[in-house]
This record gives C-alpha cells, sequence and structure tokens, in this order.
C-alpha cells in the first residue's frame, strides 16, 4: 500500500495545524507521511506546545513552514482547518482530495490563564477527534 501524503494547512502554521500534524502522525503511523504549513508562517505557539505535552505528544521540535515550501510535493489529501486559509489556499500539484473544518482559534482567546488554557484545551479535542476520524475513514 502506497504511503499517504497530507497537508494540514492554516493562516500562520502555528497552532492548530501544528496540533492537526501531531495527531495524525499518531493516529496515522506509517500509513501516511504529514507536513503542516501557513498562508503565512507565525513561529510555534508556546501554548499550543504546552497543551500537546499534557496529552504525552511533543511538538517542541515542529517548525512554522509556508505552503510554498511543499508545492512540489503531490499530497494525496489537503486539510484546511480555518476559513482564512481554505480561502487563501493556492492551488497545489496533483490530484489532493481536499477537506476543510474551521477550528476555533486558540491563539485569539482573552481571559484570565485558566480561561485561555481552556480554549486550547477544547480545540485540541476537536482536532484529536477529528484527526482520529479521518484517518479511520480515509487511510
Amino acid at each position: 500500500m502506497k504511503t499517504k501524503k497530507i497537508l494540514v494547512l492554516c493562516t500562520g502554521n502555528s497552532c492548530r495545524s501544528q496540533i492537526a500534524e501531531a495527531y495524525l502522525r499518531h493516529f496515522a503511523g506509517d500509513k501516511a507521511e504529514v507536513y503542516s504549513a501557513g498562508v503565512e508562517t507565525h513561529g510555534l505557539n508556546p501554548k499550543a506546545i504546552e497543551t500537546m505535552r499534557e496529552d504525552g505528544i511533543d511538538i517542541s521540535h515542529h517548525s512554522s513552514n509556508n505552503v510554498a515550501e511543499y508545492r512540489d510535493i503531490g499530497f494525496d489529501f489537503v486539510i484546511t482547518v480555518c476559513d482564512n486559509a481554505k480561502e487563501r489556499c493556492p492551488v497545489l500539484p496533483g490530484a489532493a482530495k481536499q477537506f476543510h473544518y474551521n477550528f476555533p482559534d486558540p491563539a485569539k482567546a482573552t481571559g484570565t490563564a485558566d480561561a485561555i488554557k481552556e480554549q486550547f484545551r477544547h480545540t485540541r479535542a476537536l482536532i484529536k477527534e477529528y484527526c482520529r476520524e479521518f484517518v479511520k475513514n480515509n487511510l
């Protein structure tokens, strides 16, 4: 069976796409090569690292990448995880099947430190379940 190539695309590749990349790798194992990128690059969000660490996954080694870096890869699937990325997504080579889910952006959360932490956990839970189902239904 051919290993599938998956690209997760977000605005800044700092939080939601990083979390999704990690969970897709976790659930897919050797069935997929998973990449994430942004239509811009904003650097890795430290709260995303902390939130994933709570669930036993280390993303501190990830980098924030621009989608242009991957223009020569023939992806099987492209998953946009925010409306902005879907609207700005460039045309990629190949016949990638496209998926979209507009996850809430925890980086825009306001309030107390605990309230912000809860928003990150909420978004993490949504992305985790989405990725689990994506792998189950598509790989």
